[in-house]
Formats: structure tokens, sequence, C-alpha cells
């Protein structure tokens, strides 16, 4: 599972790793292949996505790694991963196996998915800074559109980003900004080259906020 979050793969495609999938060096995974369902029983075959993608194996996961390869017959095409029998791996095989349902009832998360491994792994990148165009080639998406519906804003995310704005703010001292003017009884923007300082202590002081639709000066 922790293998899993890390990488934000999907199960089957934790399920089709192989040694010879792992560059244990440079600590990365290509991802070439997916367990899945068919009419003849579980089967090998190439990713959702139709083609191969690298991830990154982060250093908090090397020791698992390396203990899975030493677990391994030392064949490059060994499964990483295993069942309890030394099968493939299914959603339902580990669900069992690591008494799945049974612990997030107990935490009160009786909703969460092991498929949710994958929006925590993608989540975490993003809050780490991952460039959402880096995530979408990492999730091996075929859109931006996909990638973000994975993504999950936590109120600490939300109180983080108001910082940011707040700190860019106060060092915004010149360049090209935004100005408040009167246009025809109703206050429009223009470019302007005043600092955003000048500009945030004006409409904060003179200004308040009326529907949707624009600004007023205050009242006296």
């Amino acid at each position: 599972m922790l293998f899993a979050a890390c990488t934000a793969a999907r199960i089957g495609e934790v399920s089709g790793c192989r040694v010879k999938d792992i560059d244990a060096t440079g600590w990365k995974w290509t991802i070439r292949r997916q367990t899945t369902t068919s009419p003849g029983g579980l089967v090998d075959k190439g990713t959702k996505g139709k083609r191969a993608r690298t991830v990154p194996l982060i250093e908090e996961i090397h020791e698992l790694v390396r203990r899975r390869i030493a677990a391994t017959d030392g064949s490059p095409d060994a499964r990483l991963f295993t069942g309890p029998r030394g099968g493939r791996i299914t959603t339902a095989v580990l669900r069992d196996a690591t008494h799945w349902d049974e612990v997030v009832d107990k935490l009160g998360f009786e909703h969460l998915l092991l498929h949710d491994l994958r929006h925590t792994g993608l989540t975490w990148l993003a809050d780490a800074g991952v460039k959402v165009h880096d995530l979408r080639k990492i999730a091996g998406h075929a859109s931006l559109t996909t990638t973000q519906r994975y993504l999950h804003t936590s109120h600490q995310s939300v109180t983080d980003a108001g910082a940011l704005l707040s700190k860019h703010l106060r060092r915004s001292t010149d360049g090209p900004q935004l100005r408040v003017v009167r246009a025809a009884g109703k206050i429009s923007r223009r470019t302007a080259r005043r600092p955003v300082t000048w500009i945030f202590s004006v409409v904060t002081g003179l200004l308040n906020w009326v529907e949707l639709t624009g600004f007023e000066p205050v009242t006296p």
C-alpha cells in the first residue's frame, strides 16, 4: 500500500511490476503493464494509457523495494509484489491481506477505497510543488482535466495559498500592475505602473465589495 501511495500507481500496475522495471540506481520505475481481469482469468496487458511511463521512487520506499527485490528468485521477470500464495495481486486480494475494510472502518473512513491511494499520491505530489503537466505524465493521464479530478485541496493548502499571495503582494514594488479607476459611475481595472502594495492599500481603504458586478467607493 505504501508503494502504491508513494508512486500514485494503480493497483493493477503495482501487480504488473517486474524486477526489470525497477531502476535501483536512479530510483525510477518504468510502468509497462497492469494486471487485469479477463474471461479466462487474470492477465497482464499494457497500461490503461496504452503507453509506458516512468515515475520516481522516493527515498522513503527505497528499503522496501530492496527487500522485495531480495525476496525474489533473482529473475528480471519476477514480480516485485505477489499475493499471499505467490500469485498476482488484485484489489480483492490486497483488501483481504491487509484487512483494509476492517482498518478503515475502525478509523471512521469506511468510504475509503484502495484506489484512493492513487488520489493521495497525486495530491502529495501537487502539494510538494510538482507542476500539473508533470503530474499528468506521472499519472499516465491523457488530459490535464483527468489529473485535476484526482487532486484534493486540504484546509492547510488553502491557508498556505493565502499566505503565499500575501507574501507576493508585500514584495511586489514595481512593474506593470493593476489600479482602480472610476469609469461611467463604476469601477473598472486598467493596467498601470503602480506597486501592488499601493493598489492594495487604496482598495482596502476606499472601496468595499458590492454584489458580484464590481466595486463602489465607500461612503464617508
